[in-house]
């Protein structure tokens, strides 16, 4: 039985406790503009898929952890150490929020947003398929 229907992922779905600073935050970070949408949410594209963020009077956490890439991260960095987002955490030895080489290859840093959504940006060159 061969596999011809593989699903696609085509949305990330995040909840937040505000959204006009969340949707600031996200303009910020990923250095592009969001769209407003009915429902109280905003996407934001990220490649061939899109980045949904809801707001929720108890937002749950993402999942450990979503992961982009970028081609420029020094400037991703500095734009996530202006939002003062970078991550606290120790990540395989080393502080999350720096940018590292990690075991397998893939040079990236880790940051936090406001309502404890974890992110990792990863710079496309080093990009480990698996």
């Amino acid at each position: 039985m061969g596999m011809t229907d593989v699903p696609n992922l085509f949305r990330l779905n995040i909840e937040v406790g505000d959204l006009a600073a969340a949707q600031r935050f996200y303009e910020t970070l990923f250095n592009t503009t969001g769209r407003g949408q009915a429902g109280h949410r905003f996407y934001i594209n990220v490649g061939p898929v899109a980045f949904q963020v809801v707001t929720s009077a108890h937002p749950h956490r993402a999942a450990k952890a979503l992961y982009f890439t970028t081609a420029d991260l020094e400037a991703t960095h500095a734009r996530a150490a202006s939002l003062n987002c970078l991550s606290t955490e120790m990540v395989h030895g080393l502080k999350g929020g720096e940018i590292s080489v990690k075991p397998w290859g893939e040079r990236s840093f880790y940051v936090e947003d406001p309502w404890g959504n974890p992110l990792c940006f990863v710079e496309a060159r080093s990009v480990y398929a698996g």
